[in-house]
């Protein structure tokens, strides 16, 4: 059988709903730092790119990237980031990175300068919360961070455990 016409023409997709699955499809979540969510109170995150050589980009495709005990610094009017392990490349011969080294972080001069004069002030702290790669470039998400309190970290195991509880307790009740 053939198939009937519409007598609505159908529009084709705008450049809006294409940009957006592009976006999407453009995103791959490499790393997080999920201690840094236990430990630290969240107050405002910034996105900033990495500056990295050949061999430290391909590892981070592969994955193999740590971000515990990672921090950002501004110095001389730069940002870096500190302490984060990106695995040497297994197929790089000499010419392999140094996996404990600094890196260089990519932002506005305005950014850096309101987030070293808010770290300064009121002590806080600027952890790396996620690395990812976003249209074909690493950028890690920074979150500028109060230390929790230990009362705090018990207050939230006490809510995740109680959040669980329920919800195994509704899925008992839909069975």
């Amino acid at each position: 059988m053939a198939k009937k016409k519409s007598a609505i023409p159908t529009a084709a997709p705008s450049k809006k709903t294409a940009t957006k699955k592009a976006a999407t499809s453009d995103f791959k979540p490499v790393a997080s730092n999920r201690k840094a969510f236990f430990d630290y109170e969240i107050l405002e995150r910034y996105e900033a790119g990495l500056l990295l050589t050949g061999t430290e980009i391909k590892s981070i495709r592969a994955g193999k990237i740590d971000l515990s005990d990672c921090y950002a610094r501004a110095q001389d009017g730069e940002m870096w980031l500190h302490n984060a392990y990106i695995a040497p490349y297994d197929a790089a011969s000499v010419n392999n990175h140094d996996p404990k080294r600094s890196r260089k972080l990519l932002l506005h001069r305005s950014e850096i300068q309101e987030i070293a004069s808010t770290t300064a002030e009121k002590g806080l702290t600027l952890v790396a919360l996620r690395v990812y790669i976003k249209r074909h470039v690493a950028k890690v998400e920074l979150g500028l961070a109060r230390g929790k309190r230990q009362y705090d970290k018990r207050r939230a195991i006490m809510d995740r455990d109680m959040d669980r509880e329920a919800r195994r307790a509704l899925g008992a009740v839909r069975d």
